[in-house]
């Protein structure tokens, strides 16, 4: 039987180097006083990564963690705030900002597109009196992606802070951190750097930490402010203990992450894999702004997602997922970000479904795996 692929958009398969790394012993524990050298060193490294002179820090959490401290650390009661969104998880930012007292005006636009920015350059110089603006890069519901550097050149004329959600694009798609003038940059260990779920990682520029330490209001919680880890390297000291097995995982990661142009990677076999599912005659759910890291492709009569998802698992040892909400069940993610983002796994992939389609009576155009080895051939 063919080795388990995961091939869901996040959490994404984990290199054996990566793997191995985690269990290196335990050397350096976290209340060493070279602990949080070890610990800098590592946020030097995503600086790379990131694009950014920013500070940089880890977190011990999923995602999630990461819009929630953002929040918890900047917001105050009744601060108005702009989210903008074209999907789920720009409305949970929002949703996240209300649970903190804060104002929320959303400026929504279709989700099969992205952010529409005329429309919110229109909507801003009619009301640009917001303390910050959240943004979701790739919606990975509908594998739509934000060009948040236009987005963000908005917001920087009018002095609004910028959140980002990054979570499925650091490491995957092009983020320019400083050129585009980002202030907080969130992702997660689990998605495009390939490593175990755990970790929350944050770029945080000066003058969101001016706004934190603004505050009137003391932060709610312990655990999600951020201002805990300001100026950790002066004090030499963590506020809470820190996994250290998975910081190895990063650690080699990265290394991994500096050895090859990664983001040419993604956009070379994210753009084959859109193509082949076009010339096969299936459907992508956006009409444009097409992530490199997850493909939404629209389920085709004549099957349903459930039995899709049972066949490529108990047939073929592959898991993939479908969207939530209104488009669960309607859609089949293929996630091609980190160790996903593998020409040979794809290939699998893409084979396994054809031949389930065709078990079912549904034939394509050109076979999925066929047309995706063309469409690289063209690139």
């Amino acid at each position: 039987m063919k080795e388990t692929l995961i091939m869901s958009p996040g959490p994404t398969e984990v290199h054996e180097e990566v793997r191995r790394a985690m269990a290196t012993p335990i050397l350096l524990p976290d209340g060493h006083p070279d602990f949080i050298d070890y610990y800098m060193s590592l946020t030097d490294q995503l600086k790379k990564i990131f694009k950014t002179t920013n500070d940089i820090r880890i977190l011990n959490g999923e995602g999630i963690l990461g819009l929630e401290a953002a929040m918890a650390s900047l917001l105050e009661s009744g601060d108005k705030i702009l989210c903008i969104e074209n999907g789920l998880f720009g409305k949970t930012f929002g949703e996240i900002a209300e649970s903190y007292g804060a104002k929320v005006t959303f400026y929504s636009s279709d989700d099969k597109k992205p952010i529409d920015i005329n429309g919110l350059d229109r909507i801003l110089k009619e009301n640009n009196d917001y303390k910050l603006a959240t943004i979701v890069h790739c919606e990975t519901p509908t594998g739509v992606i934000n060009n948040i550097e236009k987005i963000n050149a908005l917001l920087n004329k009018y002095g609004i802070l910028s959140v980002v959600d990054a979570v499925s694009t650091v490491g995957g798609e092009k983020i320019e951190t400083d050129k585009w003038g980002l202030d907080l940059v969130i992702t997660a260990s689990q998605k495009c750097l390939s490593v175990p779920s755990g970790m929350v990682i944050i770029s945080i520029s000066n003058e969101a930490w001016k706004m934190m330490s603004k505050k009137k209001e003391k932060t709610q919680s312990f655990y999600t402010n951020l201002l805990i880890w300001k100026d950790i390297e002066l004090k030499k000291t963590l506020p809470y203990t820190q996994p250290i097995a998975q910081f190895y995982a990063l650690e080699r990661a990265i290394e991994r992450w500096t050895q090859e142009d990664v983001i040419a990677r993604h956009n070379f076999l994210g753009n084959g894999v859109k193509q082949a599912v076009i010339n096969a005659g299936l459907s992508l759910y956006p009409d444009s702004g097409f992530s490199n890291t997850v493909s939404a492709v629209v389920i085709p009569q004549g099957i349903t997602y459930k039995i899709l998802r049972d066949e490529l698992w108990k047939e073929h040892n592959i898991f993939v997922s479908t969207s939530h909400g209104e488009l669960s069940g309607k859609i089949l993610r293929i996630g091609h970000m980190g160790e996903n983002c593998n020409e040979e796994k794809l290939y699998r992939l893409l084979k396994a479904i054809t031949l389930v389609l065709k078990k079912y009576g549904i034939y394509l155009k050109e076979d999925l795996h066929k047309a995706f080895v063309d469409a690289l051939s063209k690139q």
